[in-house]
């Protein structure tokens, strides 16, 4: 639980640059073997690219940092809970572990598609669910 809270600190500041830049501030940290190999954060509006979330970025980095395309052994931090593309894509990666920490209820694969992740991946949600929450909170809010 302790290295959950540490790594998800981790997502909220990816979370808190992507909110400095405009983007959404949803962040996340592939964790591989106790070591942290990707950090990404929302850049649909920078890439002007509706599939540039941060998990999606996440995963491409991880999967270039180990030279392959699967992430069975590694841990995808997300503050926000991923919507059903993000949740395609960790099963295609056939991430390990889930760890998120909002949810995300009009959004969120839980929703629409509780089983799209690979059967394999073990899923942990609301690490750090408040501070995740309200960085969300705090950017609509401002643009409201």
């Amino acid at each position: 639980m302790a290295d959950d809270v540490y790594y998800m600190k981790q997502a909220l500041l990816e979370a808190k640059a992507a909110s400095q830049s405009g983007e959404v501030p949803v962040g996340a940290v592939v964790v591989c073997r106790d070591r942290i190999i990707a950090r990404a954060h929302n850049l649909t509006e920078t890439l002007n690219d509706v599939t540039a979330h941060a998990e999606m970025q996440a995963i491409t980095a991880a999967s270039n940092a180990l030279g392959g395309k699967y992430l069975n052994d590694c841990t995808l931090y997300v503050t926000v809970e991923p919507c059903v593309m993000c949740a395609g894509a960790i099963a295609w990666a056939q991430t390990g572990r889930l760890v998120f920490g909002a949810a995300d209820e009009k959004r969120g694969y839980l929703r629409y598609a509780p089983q799209a992740l690979h059967p394999k991946t073990v899923v942990c949600q609301g690490i750090l669910a408040e501070e995740c929450a309200e960085i969300m909170r705090e950017f609509f809010r401002e643009r409201r």
